[in-house]
């Protein structure tokens, strides 16, 4: 029966080693798990701010994204807009210098004209001139005498007169 001794169960110690487990359990209740449990509270509250923050971050950048799109639409359509104001700008631009020329060229036709014009009449003079000077002379060689300057003119002026009708 010796090895009954071994395994003999004592209540006495079973009963310190029981006092001893709950005094250690309530000992690390106190001072271990409550210190843990709000340093992990703590740190919990700390990841959780940081996750609201970091949606509150996403949002935000979320809503500057419509923004600039929005912007970027407006900014394409308004230089669309500042384009073709420009380009109808320039056409009506186009419209008055060609109205212009057209006017300087019309003016320049209308003046060269005239001046055509009284290129003619000073050439048609002069030559009603030379035809008097020269008639004048053939007809005093032709009829040997002198005529009067007036009965001449009369003359030529008809002879004139005539080719002209022709």
């Amino acid at each position: 029966m010796n090895t009954l001794d071994i395994i003999s169960v004592n209540i006495w110690q079973i009963l310190i080693s029981l006092a001893n487990l709950v005094i250690l359990f309530l000992l690390f209740k106190r001072f271990l798990f409550a210190p843990v449990k709000k340093i992990m509270a703590k740190r919990a509250e700390e990841v959780s701010a940081v996750y609201d923050e970091a949606a509150k971050t996403n949002e935000e950048a979320d809503e500057l994204k419509a923004s600039w799109e929005a912007k970027m639409e407006t900014a394409d359509e308004k230089a669309d807009a500042i384009i073709k104001d420009a380009v109808e700008k320039a056409e009506r631009r186009n419209e008055v210098l060609l109205y212009e020329s057209r006017e300087k060229a019309e003016s320049l036709i209308r003046k060269a004209k005239a001046e055509i014009e009284r290129d003619k009449a000073d050439a048609e003079e002069k030559m009603r001139k030379e035809i008097v000077d020269v008639s004048t002379v053939l007809s005093e060689q032709v009829l040997g005498r002198e005529i009067n300057m007036d009965d001449h003119k009369v003359l030529i002026d008809s002879f004139i007169d005539n080719l002209e009708e022709k």
